[in-house]
């Protein structure tokens, strides 16, 4: 009996332990984290998606509350430890959400009202202009595909385009908001019909109003959200160019009938260079903007003639500064440009034994699309050998000799980064000098999702500069991520033109200011010579940062 007696009383010492342990872990759990919520811009009675972590894998006694608000029980759809989904109840303009678990309680994140934001005003049924009625979704991230519904949107798009509010310092524009376009070389349009556009969110686009211009007007702003966007592109110190450059032909032996095309390369436009103006012309275009060319036509020339064509441009050029958080960035693999720019081309063997193999030696075992880019960028700065000076050969050429020039070391970072997997696209185009000289030169972009394009120039970060080039403080931290207002682009990418003629004989100008296939193209018999001039610079007007 005592012995029993003595064993009842051990028993619950452990029991005591264990509650106490238990008492313990539950102290140290951490608390709920919101990563994301979706949408972040939401109206009562819409479905809200909570991602995160240290939710539970029961809802339990937890719950969410927004605004101060506890959201009825049949409110909840989904509570998982990482995932909560649940239908918003009334709140008003904004509101907190939180997560709270026991006497834990999760980091606030922000939710705006949709439906008490400022609503395109009403049109009179004579009105043309555009109108937009709806957009689907109302928030997404840059790259992603949006359907905007309405009316007088134009059978076709022709001029006509979407524009979204570019991120530049407020305090230091003059107009708000400043405006930024879809653009056609980041595969931006999809659909236009009169009552309905498919288009892409561009690059450097924030939150804030949208609008459709076509030549019938322009629409009232629309709100867009921007969401999951792993860090900031600021665009500012605008500069504004005019320049020009000039091509003359002369002609020897011309039989009747003959041709001659010439493909002028104008100015890219992009989220940091735009607008682009073609200001005179000294001959009548064929086609003003032919994929990226003003396109000319001379018919029947006469021999042992000299003619010259000058073409002027205005353009407006920012400089680009990113910041990226690199713990927030997300693979989709979903967009085009992913698909399309991660291809081997002619000038980029990214598919080659050699490419595939020494890029999986820089980036060995890392993930992340940014961080693989910045290690094939420090490589090239610091062992690529980049001298400013030219150096024949491509991308295999430079991979085996460690030596190469602004063109190679723009390719070679191109081709090893679509061999790791990273969009990527080489830019050609010329630098302006401190005394407006222009230099010829190359560069590039890579891309990542729900961020953009992100510019580099490795020649730049290595030092292979021009004498009369002005450097950047600290240039190989300076140009990965960011770039100055004096690199004027006139492709991004590889320009790939077709032949007028099936019979033409077309001329190729290599490592020139812009990477095109095409350049000149001649019918019949006719024997002539060209000489295409360098880009001048003819008016700067420094407009300081922003509009």
């Amino acid at each position: 009996m005592t012995t029993s007696n003595a064993a009842i009383r051990i028993v619950p010492l452990p029991l005591i332990f264990l509650v106490f342990l238990g008492g313990v872990i539950a102290c140290g759990e951490p608390s709920p984290y919101i990563a994301s919520i979706s949408p972040r811009l939401g109206m009562p009675g819409e479905i809200l998606i909570i991602d995160g972590k240290n939710f539970g894998e029961v809802q339990d006694k937890s719950y969410v509350t927004i605004a101060q608000i506890f959201p009825t029980m049949s409110s909840y759809i989904e509570w998982t430890d990482t995932k909560i989904a649940l239908r918003l109840p009334e709140f008003g303009e904004s509101a907190l959400i939180y997560i709270q678990r026991g006497d834990k309680k999760s980091n606030p994140v922000l939710i705006s009202n949709r439906a008490t934001l400022p609503q395109p005003m009403p049109w009179s049924d004579g009105d043309q202009k555009p109108r937009i009625l709806s957009i689907e979704p109302a928030s997404a991230v840059i790259g992603a595909l949006i359907i905007i519904q309405g009316s007088n949107f134009g059978s076709s798009r022709d001029t006509s385009g979407v524009f979204f509010t570019r991120d530049e310092p407020s305090s230091l524009s003059n107009t708000s908001p400043a405006w930024m376009e879809v653009f056609d070389a980041d595969f931006g349009y999809e659909l236009w019909s009169d009552r309905e556009i498919q288009v892409r969110v561009p690059d450097g686009a924030v939150r804030g109003n949208l609008e459709i211009r076509t030549p019938r007007g322009n629409s009232e702003p629309f709100f867009f959200e921007i969401i999951d966007k792993p860090g900031t592109k600021i665009f500012k110190e605008k500069q504004v160019y005019t320049l020009s450059y000039t091509v003359g032909i002369r002609t020897r032996e011309a039989p009747v009938p003959n041709a001659l095309y010439l493909w002028f390369p104008r100015p890219v436009l992009s989220s940091s260079q735009s607008p682009v103006q073609l200001l005179s012309w000294t001959r009548m275009p064929f086609m003003e903007n032919y994929r990226g060319t003003v396109l000319f036509k001379f018919n029947d020339l006469s021999p042992y003639t000299a003619m010259e064509t000058t073409l002027s441009f205005r353009l407006e050029i920012y400089a680009v500064s990113t910041s990226v958080r690199e713990s927030l960035i997300k693979e989709s693999g979903t967009f085009p440009v992913e698909t399309v720019y991660t291809l081997p081309g002619p000038l980029i063997p990214s598919d080659h034994t050699l490419i595939k193999s020494h890029t999986n030696t820089i980036i060995g075992r890392e993930r992340n699309p940014y961080l693989k880019a910045r290690k094939i960028y420090d490589w090239l700065i610091t062992q690529g050998g980049i001298r400013s000076e030219p150096v024949s050969g491509g991308v295999l050429e430079a991979l085996d000799r460690k030596r190469t020039d602004p063109y190679g070391a723009a390719l070679f970072f191109c081709a090893m980064a679509r061999a790791g997997g990273i969009p990527a696209l080489p830019i050609s185009g010329v630098l302006i000098g401190r005394t407006q000289e222009v230099i010829r030169h190359y560069w590039a972009e890579f891309w990542i999702d729900g961020f953009g394009w992100i510019p580099l120039d490795p020649a730049l970060g290595a030092g292979a500069l021009p004498a009369d080039y002005a450097l950047e403080q600290n240039p190989a931290a300076y140009y990965f991520g960011n770039m100055d207002n004096r690199h004027i682009a006139f492709s991004r990418g590889e320009r790939v033109l077709s032949q007028m003629e099936v019979r033409g004989k077309t001329v190729v100008r290599e490592r020139d200011f812009a990477l095109q296939n095409i350049w000149e193209e001649s019918l019949g018999d006719i024997d002539y010579d060209s000489q295409w001039g360098d880009v001048v610079i003819v008016q700067t007007t420094d407009e300081g940062p922003g509009l």
